[in-house]
């Protein structure tokens, strides 16, 4: 064997053992100069609202005068979560699933599927939508007991929000879902990040080697779960979909890049760098919003299992063209008041950050359009 490849495979066994390391032994023994952030006081301009646990995907209603906030508990699911309201006028905070009992409808989704664990739901990725007949739905990837998409109707009333469940769809046998995003025809899309089965070695290639770990897939009620031609990536994360359906942007969050997937051709037609991206939004331009983890992957690590406070790692809140790719960093952190972040949607002239590893979500005021 050459020296050369003697190099290479000694350096990927030792990052399999630092990766196997950090993901087995969480945080325990670290130290950082940006991890926890335990106040709660602005900073940047940032301003902190610190009633959340892992405040990881945020949604908007179509009037802006509330947010939906996807409380994870813990990817491996054996930790609870919750989705809640957050009024920003008011400054209002009220978990709305799991509250107790429901009813059982199963008028959307899969019929055959079962109701969620109200003690072991543990929300990830969501997306709100309108239905074809007016009812406001919300989608939730769901990790607890179960890897499933939630349905649920959102009622707007004078009294403030409230979360119907409509319904579900139970995940292929390896599913690993992260983000959902609602199709026309009552289905929806899916990143399956990697395989239940397999994933330290599945994270170790994908940091090596830039293998592919997982892919979209899409699912209606007809077919049900297909896997989209041209849609794997190395830890596909966060999606959005086109205004007409015909397209998907996809975060690849170990292969550092966006990619745009045609849907007619199977294929990506455009894709651009951006570290770690995370969650996906629409801002009010017409433009994509990217969270994007700009922090070593150890620094990163280190926000898992916080006792208290948020991560403070560095995060960017990259603007995405859609038809060109071009991209302009709109904002850039590192340490208090937020860090860590992994979402970021627009509310007229506001940004509402969410982290994966937080006791708070945070605003940022958008200073003119970007570029």
């Amino acid at each position: 064997m050459s020296a050369d490849r003697i190099g290479r495979v000694n350096g990927a066994v030792r990052a399999l053992g630092a990766l196997a390391g950090a993901l087995l032994l969480g945080v325990g023994g670290c130290t950082s100069a940006v991890t926890p952030v335990v106040g709660c006081t602005a900073g940047d301009g940032i301003e902190p609202i610190c009633e959340f646990q892992n405040p990881e995907d945020i949604v908007a209603t179509p009037s802006g005068a509330w947010l939906l906030v996807s409380q994870m508990g813990g990817m491996d699911g054996r930790l609870a979560g919750s989705v809640a309201a957050f009024e920003p006028e008011s400054g209002r905070v009220e978990v709305l699933f799991p509250v107790g009992e429901f009813d059982d409808v199963r008028d959307w989704g899969d019929p055959a599927c079962p109701p969620p664990s109200i003690i072991d739901f543990s929300p990830h990725g969501i997306d709100l939508d309108t239905r074809a007949n007016g009812q406001l739905q919300l989608l939730a990837i769901n990790h607890g007991g179960r890897e499933s998409v939630e349905f649920f109707e959102v009622e707007q009333s004078d009294a403030g929000l409230a979360l119907h469940w409509r319904g579900c769809v139970l995940g292929p046998d390896d599913a690993f879902f992260n983000d959902v995003v609602t199709r026309r025809d009552g289905g929806f899309w899916v990143t399956q990040m990697l395989s239940k089965h397999g994933q330290l070695w599945a994270l170790f290639t994908a940091a090596v080697f830039g293998a592919n770990t997982g892919k979209v897939y899409r699912w209606t009620s007809g077919d049900g779960f297909v896997v989209e031609p041209g849609s794997e990536f190395p830890f596909p994360n966060g999606i959005e979909k086109g205004p007409d359906d015909a397209m998907l942007y996809v975060a690849s969050f170990m292969g550092d890049e966006v990619v745009r997937l045609d849907l007619s051709r199977g294929e990506v037609t455009a894709r651009t760098t951006v570290r770690r991206p995370d969650n996906l939004t629409w801002g009010i331009d017409g433009k994509l919003l990217v969270a994007s983890h700009t922090d070593s992957f150890f620094e990163t690590i280190k926000c898992r299992d916080l006792p208290q406070g948020s991560c403070g790692s560095a995060f960017e809140v990259v603007t995405l063209d859609p038809q060109t790719m071009a991209q302009f960093v709109m904002l850039a952190h590192r340490g208090a008041p937020i860090g860590g972040v992994s979402v970021a949607t627009q509310v007229g002239e506001n940004l509402y950050l969410g982290s994966v590893a937080s006791d708070r979500i945070a605003r940022w005021h958008v200073f003119g359009a970007t570029p």
